[in-house]
């Protein structure tokens, strides 16, 4: 991961703790792919994907396409059961971070339930 996206992840969790998410865990891997963010939203368990981006050109939360979303979501499953989850509700968010240059946040956009099982 480039410095950018590893910044735009700090300023994505930062941005959930203080929108009341518990932070659960950070860059969860496995052998299907990873999530940036797993958090508590209340009763539900959040994964989140984090696209951080100088340019507007593109809408960040396109780069998130099937293929990707599949893969969060098998990444999720596994998740959950490795880690005997207890959470009922689960929920696919994605946070868009636009920043100005290298350092100075534009603004921070969240998708919630931006895609699903």
């Amino acid at each position: 991961m480039n410095k950018l996206g590893a910044y735009g992840e700090v300023l994505a969790t930062r941005f959930l703790r203080d929108h009341g998410h518990e932070i659960i865990t950070t860059n969860f891997r496995c052998r299907f792919g990873e999530i940036d963010i797993i958090s508590a939203d209340g009763d539900t368990l959040v994964f989140t994907e984090v696209k951080t981006r100088i340019s507007r050109f593109v809408p960040a939360y396109e780069c998130v396409n099937v293929a990707k979303q599949k893969r969060i979501i098998h990444s999720a499953q596994i998740y959950v059961a490795a880690f005997k989850v207890t959470y009922r509700k689960f929920r696919f968010d994605i946070i868009e971070v636009y920043m100005k240059d290298q350092t100075v946040v534009e603004k921070i956009v969240q998708h919630k339930e931006a895609f699903g099982t």
